[in-house]
């Protein structure tokens, strides 16, 4: 029986939080459950094709934009199950034991997010983080997405977006949503450097600017800008 996962990574000038990813991902090949692994670049100019070719990883160069690089990867893969982890979110040990017992053909998962920091912040934002999800059905691309390719087919596919792929998904899904009880380490860098308040106002802001029917194109230039 072929390995059911296809991985998606999207990936950008990630070569110091890519091998960390790559590394949580290994337990899945050993219990065959890991078919291919496919990066999905947007003009990285870093040692991130390095990186992938050494792991045997499926190379795949396009148009910068996290949505649009995860479709072109979800396209090119032939796996049952679609697991899509962000280059900096690594899965925490022992997942693979726990997974594929839990999972459903009719439901999309996401992971219990946590954040790579010890300060105060990323306990309350991971609080909220918790709430979002369970409450609203809107888990974020940094919690992990794996979902079967008959559903996602179902409800038209992977959108097409430069930003907020994750939150266009979770509206088609709905209450389609569960939580898987297996930690997604993910990076803080942007929090610490930009300050926890501020990047949580920018994300806000950017939620409700598409909410509202801003241009795609438009917020990921103000997201990445501010």
């Amino acid at each position: 029986m072929p390995a059911p996962f296809s991985i998606i990574i999207p990936t950008l000038n990630s070569e110091y939080e890519l091998p960390e990813t790559l590394t949580s991902l290994f337990e899945g090949i050993d219990k065959n459950l890991i078919r291919e692994l496919i990066i999905s670049d947007g003009g990285s100019m870093d040692k991130t094709k390095i990186i992938a070719n050494e792991v045997g990883a499926v190379f795949l160069e396009g148009t910068r934009g996290r949505g649009m690089q995860i479709k072109r990867g979800i396209e090119k893969s032939s796996g049952d199950w679609i697991l899509v982890l962000h280059a900096d979110t690594s899965l925490s040990m022992g997942w693979s034991v726990q997974i594929f017992s839990k999972i459903d053909k009719k439901f999309a998962y996401y992971f219990k997010l946590k954040f790579k920091s010890k300060s105060f912040f990323a306990y309350i934002l991971g609080a909220w983080v918790h709430l979002r999800s369970e409450v609203f059905d809107l888990p974020y691309g940094d919690q992990g997405l794996l979902i079967h390719r008959d559903l996602l087919t179902s409800i038209g596919g992977f959108p097409n977006l430069p930003i907020m792929e994750d939150v266009a998904l979770a509206g088609k899904l709905k209450s389609k949503f569960k939580p898987l009880n297996i930690i997604a380490q993910t990076s803080a860098k942007k929090y610490h450097k930009k300050g926890w308040l501020r990047q949580s106002l920018i994300n806000f802001s950017i939620l409700i600017r598409f909410k509202l029917g801003q241009d795609t194109d438009r917020l990921y230039n103000l997201y990445y800008k501010s």
